[in-house]
């Protein structure tokens, strides 16, 4: 019996120790959580809004392309609100849920957009003459008010009231299925891309440069996500956890890129500054290489 009562003592002993060694990594792991979290806003709240009001002047000059990016930052928008909210870590249980819900359905709805940002750019590539008879306001307008509306009742009536296993489940099914769409309308753009003659080469390398950067936006950011919400179905992980809402949190700043590559004029000052590095670096290369010679 008195070895039994040692034993007991160890166990409850190292079960103390690793319960002590969690709280220290969860209050180590959310304190930088925060810390991240308040520069994310800092940055990302106004960069938002001076980008919407600029769209929104391309807009209003007849331009159909930024009306998507527009409604995406917008969503980006709502999520930032809805962050800062939560951060503030009201009491009320009824409140953290109706903000969750709110900022759930600011990112499906950012997912969503992304999803007609890459679709508008493959049909503009592989279907241009299609794409040039429908290409007009209204109809971007009604896929934008359809779009919120699908998140809202998703959110509202599905997500509202399940929770627990269901709900991780049919979250990851929701949040994959773009990824191999994002896929194939980058293959097939670049497969178009050879054959398409009406688009100029510069709209092209935007195009595309856009494509990709919807892709890696994705990759980096929202599958870590879906990992773990696939993983803790099963066990949990602290760290994994926190690592993925960072991520998560990251997607609004990592929008705003899509702006410099809807702008004409922002992405050819980019692309000439690349240009000329890597012409310079070319130049570096071969003074080297004649040099080596003359030795």
């Amino acid at each position: 019996m008195a070895h039994i009562s040692v034993n007991t003592s160890l166990l409850n002993e190292s079960i103390d120790y690793y319960d002590d060694l969690l709280d220290e990594n969860y209050d180590s792991l959310s304190f930088i959580m925060h810390v991240v979290t308040y520069i994310i806003i800092c940055i990302g709240l106004p960069l938002i809004l001076m980008a919407i009001y600029a769209l929104y002047s391309l807009v209003k000059n007849g331009h159909v392309a930024p009306i998507y990016i527009i409604n995406l930052l917008i969503s980006d928008l709502i999520q930032f609100c809805c962050i800062i909210a939560l951060e503030t870590e009201p009491e009320e249980e009824k409140i953290i849920l109706i903000l969750s819900c709110i900022y759930d359905c600011g990112l499906f709805s950012s997912v969503c957009f992304m999803v007609c940002i890459s679709l508008e750019r493959y049909l503009l590539i592989a279907h241009p003459l299609w794409y040039r008879f429908r290409r007009t306001i209204r109809i971007s307008v009604v896929v934008c008010v359809v779009v919120w509306i699908i998140s809202l009742v998703l959110i509202f009536t599905v997500f509202f009231w399940v929770t627990g296993f269901v709900a991780r489940i049919i979250l990851s099914i929701f949040l994959i299925i773009p990824f191999p769409l994002f896929i194939f309308f980058l293959v097939g753009t670049l497969r178009a891309l050879s054959t398409s003659v009406s688009v100029p080469s510069d709209e092209k390398r935007r195009i595309v440069a856009i494509l990709v950067l919807v892709l890696l936006i994705y990759t980096l950011l929202f599958l870590p996500y879906i990992i773990d919400l696939t993983a803790e179905t099963y066990i949990f992980n602290i760290t994994l956890s926190f690592l993925s809402n960072m991520f998560l949190k990251l997607s609004p700043l990592a929008d705003l890129l899509l702006y410099v590559f809807i702008k004409k004029e922002t992405f050819a000052k980019l692309w000439t500054s690349v240009c000329c590095c890597r012409k310079e670096n070319n130049d570096t290369n071969n003074t080297n290489t004649i040099n080596l010679d003359h030795m």
